[in-house]
């Protein structure tokens, strides 16, 4: 008799037992970090603390980034109508696309076809490098996770990049988007500085993941500041107001030392 059952290999669930990827949740619990979660559910595999320490860095890198991205606006002003929490909140998850979260997809593409032009006889990163970004600027695109409207160096790719060094897990496509920010500087004659996606593509190559779930961990990191930032439009704010992206004042706690 045929097996005609479609199959998953994430999570088996029976009474009284949750398998996820093969290990008991409750041996999991308290032993291991959502973001070490993640990587199980997402990869099959556990991964080492070290990893683990990495992806969380990613998601608190991402976790919000101001009241004016169109995310945040788009989940407010569904709030401010009055609808649900996962409404407001799944609106501003829809907001999120290529020109907004998508540059970490296209930032892995992108440094991934600079390391496979580089394994060419002859070839290397640097004239690998040359060659991809020349035939971007031909064809008039701009390279994914480079520059940033507010930011002349992101703090967050600083972090990034010196946790995965203090880490031992920099590798070769953190080495390439190094390479990069140094050609597109010497091809624009100004300096474009890896943003946040751009650091996060590069760390993410170097972990393995492939880049169609790149702009997951995005997604997954915005969803946190979504919320809080629909729970204040439906705390703080009237209903049914027109929000403008500019006319906003930050009045939360001053600037402080973690302790």
């Amino acid at each position: 008799m045929p097996d005609d059952k479609w199959k998953t290999a994430i999570t088996d669930v029976k009474p009284n037992k949750i398998m996820v990827r093969g290990y008991p949740v409750q041996d999991l619990m308290g032993r291991i970090s959502f973001a070490q979660a993640i990587y199980l559910v997402l990869k099959g595999e556990l991964p080492s603390p070290e990893v683990g320490k990495l992806l969380d860095a990613i998601f608190v890198s991402s976790v919000d980034h101001g009241a004016s991205p169109p995310s945040v606006l788009t989940a407010r002003t569904v709030a401010s109508t009055g609808a649900e929490l996962n409404a407001a909140v799944g609106s501003g998850v829809l907001a999120i696309s290529r020109f907004h979260g998508g540059a970490i997809e296209e930032g892995q593409r992108l440094f991934l076809e600079i390391g496979a032009r580089a394994d060419a006889p002859g070839c290397g990163e640097d004239k690998a490098a040359e060659d991809v970004l020349g035939g971007m600027k031909t064809r008039g695109v701009r390279a994914s996770g480079f520059g940033h409207r507010l930011h002349t160096q992101d703090p967050r790719t600083t972090k990034l990049f010196s946790l995965a060094d203090e880490l031992h897990l920099a590798g070769r496509h953190i080495r390439i988007a190094r390479t990069v920010e140094k050609i597109l500087a010497r091809q624009l004659g100004k300096p474009l500085p890896i943003n946040v996606d751009g650091a996060i593509a590069a760390v993410l190559c170097d972990l393995g993941i492939p880049p169609e779930l790149g702009n997951a961990f995005f997604i997954i990191a915005r969803v946190p500041g979504l919320v809080a930032h629909v729970h204040e439009e439906k705390t703080r704010m009237k209903p049914m107001r027109k929000i403008d992206p500019d006319d906003y004042e930050y009045d939360g706690p001053p600037e402080r030392k973690l302790a």
